[in-house]
Order: C-alpha cells, then sequence, then structure tokens
C-alpha cells in the first residue's frame, strides 16, 4: 500500500467492477465469441455478419448521437438492430430479434469467476462502511454472486454520464448521505477511476495492475490518494 496524498475521514465505499474486483478480459473476449455466433445463427441474411461490421455499425451510431456511448448496453442493442434492418428485417423484427440478443448478451456477460479474495474482502469492508458499485459497464452483481455486498449499483446511462465525468459519483454521494470528500472510490483505471473521483472531490484508490506503477503509466493525470496491487489490502484501513 502507497500513500500519495493524506487520506481523510472514510464514510463510504465505492467500486468499480470490472477488472477492479475480476479479471474482465476472459469474459468480454468469451460473451463477445458468444453474441455474435448467436446474432449469426438467429437470421440467414446476418450469417456473414463479422465483428469488423459490428464495429462500423457501433462507429455509425456514435458519428450520428454522439452521447451513446455512455449507455454501453443501449449502444450495443442498437447496433444489432440496425444489423437486423441491413439485413431484411422489418422494424419489429429487427427490435424483436435485438431484444433476444442482449438477453443472450446479459447471460454471457454475467459468467462471472469472481476470486474468493474478493468475497472475504467485500464482506469485511461492508461491516464497517456502506458500499457501492459505480461502472462504465453492464455486468449486474446480482448476478455473480457480489450483489449482496453493495448497498446499490450505479450504471453509466440509466444513472448519468459515464465516467470519468462526476455525475455517478454526485449522485451516489447524495443517495448515501455523506460528504463527497469523505467517499473512497476504488478502481483500477487511472483516468475514469482515480482522475474521474478526484475530480468530483472523492478520494481515490488506484489498484495496480501487475506489470503497472505510477512512473510507467502513460495515463496518470492525478495522484491517486493510495495505490494497492491487492484488493484485500483495503481490510489495512479498517
Amino acid at each position: 500500500m502507497h500513500f500519495y496524498r493524506p487520506l481523510g475521514p472514510i464514510a463510504a465505499l465505492t467500486f468499480d467492477l470490472d477488472d477492479t474486483l475480476y479479471d474482465n478480459g476472459p469474459v468480454i473476449t468469451r460473451t463477445e465469441r458468444e453474441s455474435l455466433s448467436f446474432v449469426q445463427q438467429y437470421h440467414p441474411g446476418l450469417s456473414e455478419l463479422q465483428t469488423p461490421d459490428f464495429q462500423r455499425l457501433r462507429q455509425q451510431l456514435r458519428l450520428e448521437e454522439p452521447e451513446i456511448y455512455h449507455d454501453v448496453t443501449e449502444w450495443r442493442r442498437r447496433a444489432i438492430e440496425r444489423a437486423m434492418l441491413e439485413a431484411g428485417l422489418s422494424v419489429e423484427e429487427a427490435n424483436v430479434g435485438a431484444a433476444a440478443a442482449m438477453d443472450n448478451f446479459n447471460q454471457w456477460r454475467s459468467r462471472i469467476d469472481v476470486p474468493q479474495e474478493t468475497h472475504d474482502t467485500l464482506a469485511k469492508l461492508a461491516q464497517k462502511w456502506p458500499l457501492v458499485a459505480v461502472t462504465n459497464g453492464n455486468a449486474d452483481p446480482q448476478l455473480f454472486g457480489l450483489g449482496e455486498y453493495f448497498k446499490f449499483v450505479l450504471r453509466a446511462g440509466p444513472h448519468g454520464r459515464s465516467k470519468p465525468y462526476g455525475d455517478m459519483y454526485a449522485l451516489a454521494a447524495q443517495k448515501l448521505g455523506v460528504p463527497h470528500a469523505q467517499i473512497l472510490h476504488v478502481g483500477d483505471d487511472l483516468t475514469t477511476d482515480v482522475a474521474g473521483a478526484i475530480r468530483g472531490g472523492l478520494q481515490a484508490c488506484w489498484i495496480m495492475s501487475r506489470d503497472n506503477n505510477l512512473m510507467q503509466a502513460r495515463d496518470a493525470r492525478l495522484l491517486p490518494h493510495l495505490a494497492i496491487s491487492r484488493l484485500a489490502s483495503l481490510t489495512a484501513l479498517i
């Protein structure tokens, strides 16, 4: 545990999800593969759809609606819907198909192997402080065994713009009823989690990857209050 700023009183903790509480890389790789396979098999006109085609549709939507990226779930649904429309499905058929594809996506997205260390750490921390999940993604903690530790979950899109914008940080403070400065946000990303939290008036804890540190990180903009290499190190704050 390395301290870079004086750590003030802590009244609550907020957590990023992906790559903070579990390894998200293999989850996304598998989910993207299975999701594409589902869409390809959904209709003959989609059998040749490939990842670059899907990325093209996403980029088109981003150019037409620049703010859509804040809600990754809706962004994906709309891209799938557009692929189905281009394949010749009617508007109603594309809407139904996109919903089915998202159901499939969500099933695979929630097949996450959470380390026991994460369960143990969150359980201990939750005994002292209220915990909140704040994510730019679409993983649902209730579906992979982490829901019981959090008072609530905030997601970009439904609950405001994505991190590093301060919308969800401010909403967390409001819902918790504690000052911004007494919330410690924990995350793996130096931009969205560390810089975003600090600019939002929170304290920040950076979880370093094995091959990264502040001297090597290209995206280090603001120093975190502390940095750790293992989630379990947070229990030292109790």
